[in-house]
């Protein structure tokens, strides 16, 4: 299916209110035809009152070759020919008026609600994908396509979309009084129609090419500015201002070029269209005077003629104007269907299981994983088995594979050989709401909303219960700080939550995963950034969160180590060794290296 059928089927769920502006859009195009066949009274009766009081031909129908006249249009009590036509041209342009305004009003509702739903869609997909996608596209340019390559849809779908349907209309109206005047020298007018529309029509596929590229151009330089904003410190540290605003110039001077040769392609068709209008226009003022001169033509006919024929200007070369603004929404459209159609990675299957509740134990059985892109596994194998009511530490060089290890129990990545399973059931014949409604999360990067501290702590539950909300908050030794905030629980804490501490940032996560209140935890451990006593803080609050739940941690201090009942020491992707912190030492093995290592530098933290 191609871009624009499939675009135009999103108007399906509004076909009732597009049918009625359609119906509204062309009573103005027949009021837009009828406004020139009123010249023909003006000129030869209302001007000329000496004339003959007889029936005023407003308009003869092709075909069934029915004529309708202007008197029989009113009442027989109406009979004079200034108020005949006095009252015609008000009643016309107040019709046309209300109904181009209705029109245009439900053709552009329409046209929101279908960009809006395509927009909703397609955010709703982006947040089905998986890592691997996010991993592959990035953050500047997914957002240009949400909003940028949309933006180009919603105009062609509602001003330009009201437009089409105006001049479409008009242009039907005019071209009826054209030939219905004299179809003969409206096929003359004609003749150079099909060396504009051919060359425009040809011009359409190239005009799409070059969307598609301003687009691209678009999603780059949205890249480079989001990069630029979100690494402002970084920018900053390293004196780099004037190579990102290089940067910036670079790809904006791209889309300049993009841009520059998409408006010169839409401008190609205008002067065609002056010229090839001058040249009829100058040839109908001579025939028209040479057969009003040798009576086979009235001045009032030629004049309404003529008249449709320079209003059909305007319709015809706003609708060439149009064709290229359609050619371009099409662009953009190929791109977000693009979006649409690629397949989700992780998905729940058909009839997949409801997790309720977590009571015996997880269990990693032969598990193996390695990126699309790499050249060896990053896990290799592993069995592991973690009772309820455990904690369990991962511990290992940089690169072993722990972040890897811990991704594959909420499915953020699946497994190319193995299971990981849930009181043995296959965590892919989860569904993953339930799957993930049972897993808490507390990334190493703590990442906070721009919203109030209380929207945080319950994130994604509304109408969270205040009085819980505060048990959380004093549970991750919280409470404290947020009630000497200015409006406390109600402020709001910033992008990624700048306005507070490291140690803050890190204890509101906290008490996030205490709110959600699940059974099983995955902890990356981030206190390694903290002063001394941020960090006491943040590991009670970790403390008073592991209490009665199943845990995985992603440890980085021996303090950690020390409290867990399994450690595990992966290395190169496989399971190296496993037991207690005593036990592990005294087997003078990777954990052994690795701890003395870490003492050796001051207790400096090192990414075990």
């Amino acid at each position: 299916m191609s871009a624009g059928l499939r675009l135009a089927g999103y108007t399906r769920r509004y076909a009732g209110l597009l049918l009625l502006s359609v119906v509204l859009m062309a009573i103005m195009g027949a009021m837009t035809a009828a406004r020139t066949l009123l010249i023909k009274p003006v000129i030869s009766r209302v001007l000329q009152p000496s004339m003959d009081a007889t029936p005023e031909p407003i308009f003869t129908i092709p075909l069934i070759n029915h004529t309708i006249y202007l008197e029989n249009l009113f009442p027989a009590s109406i009979h004079n020919i200034f108020t005949l036509v006095a009252i015609s041209i008000l009643v016309i342009f107040l019709v046309r008026g209300a109904c181009d305004y209705l029109g245009d009003y439900l053709t552009n509702y329409v046209g929101f609600r279908v960009v809006t739903d395509l927009r909703n869609q397609v955010f709703a997909k982006l947040l089905r994908h998986g890592a691997d996608f996010f991993e592959s596209n990035s953050t500047g340019r997914l957002m240009s396509s949400v909003m940028s390559d949309i933006e180009r849809i919603q105009t062609a779908c509602s001003d330009m979309f009201a437009d089409l349907l105006r001049q479409t209309f008009s242009l039907i109206g005019l071209m009826i009084v054209v030939f219905g005047t004299d179809w003969r020298l409206a096929l003359f007018a004609f003749l150079l129609l099909p060396f504009i529309m051919i060359p425009t029509a040809k011009l359409g596929s190239r005009i799409r090419r070059t969307a598609r590229r301003t687009q691209d151009a678009t999603g780059e330089l949205n890249e480079v500015l989001q990069e630029a904003i979100s690494g402002h410190q970084v920018v900053k540290a390293f004196g780099a201002e004037q190579y990102e605003a290089g940067r910036f110039r670079a790809a904006a001077d791209r889309l300049l070029h993009v841009n520059m040769r998409k408006v010169l392609l839409q401008g190609i068709p205008s002067p065609f269209i002056e010229l090839a209008g001058a040249f009829t226009f100058v040839w109908l003022l001579w025939y028209g005077r040479t057969e009003i001169q040798r009576g086979q033509l009235k001045a009032g006919d030629f004049m309404s003629f003529l008249l449709a024929l320079l209003f059909l200007y305007e319709p015809f070369k706003r609708l060439t104007n149009l064709h290229n603004i359609f050619q371009q929404a099409i662009g953009a459209s190929e791109k977000v269907f693009g979006y649409l159609d690629q397949p989700e990675e992780i998905t729940s299957d058909p009839g997949a299981k409801t997790l309720k509740g977590f009571r015996d134990a997880i269990a990693y059985d032969g598990v193996s994983f390695q990126y699309p892109t790499a050249e060896s596994k990053q896990l290799d194998d592993v069995t592991l088995r973690i009772g309820a009511g455990e904690i369990v530490a991962l511990v290992g060089p940089s690169g072993a594979g722990k972040s890897t290890f811990a991704s594959l129990l909420p499915r953020f990545r699946d497994p190319v050989a193995g299971a990981v399973k849930i009181d043995g059931v296959d965590v892919r014949e989860i569904s993953l709401a339930s799957l993930r409604e049972n897993i808490s999360l507390v990334a190493q990067e703590t990442f906070l909303f721009n919203d109030t501290v209380a929207a945080n702590i319950a994130y994604g539950q509304a109408g969270a219960d205040k009085t819980r909300l505060i048990e959380a908050a004093k549970a991750a030794l919280a409470h404290d700080f947020i009630e000497q905030m200015p409006q406390g629980y109600e402020t709001i804490i910033g992008e990624r939550g700048l306005k507070l501490s490291g140690g803050q940032r890190q204890r509101l996560a906290i008490a996030r995963a205490i709110f959600r209140n699940s059974p099983i935890l995955i902890l990356d451990e981030a206190t390694s950034h903290l002063d001394n006593e941020s960090e006491m803080l943040v590991q009670k609050a970790l403390a008073n969160l592991m209490t009665g739940r199943t845990v995985i941690v992603i440890a980085h201090r021996i303090s950690t180590v020390r409290r867990a009942d399994k450690i595990v020491v992966l290395d190169k992707g496989r399971i190296a060794e496993i037991g207690t912190h005593d036990e592990l030492m005294a087997l003078g093995g990777t954990y052994h290296r690795l701890h003395e290592l870490q003492f050796a530098v001051a207790d400096t933290p090192l990414d075990l």
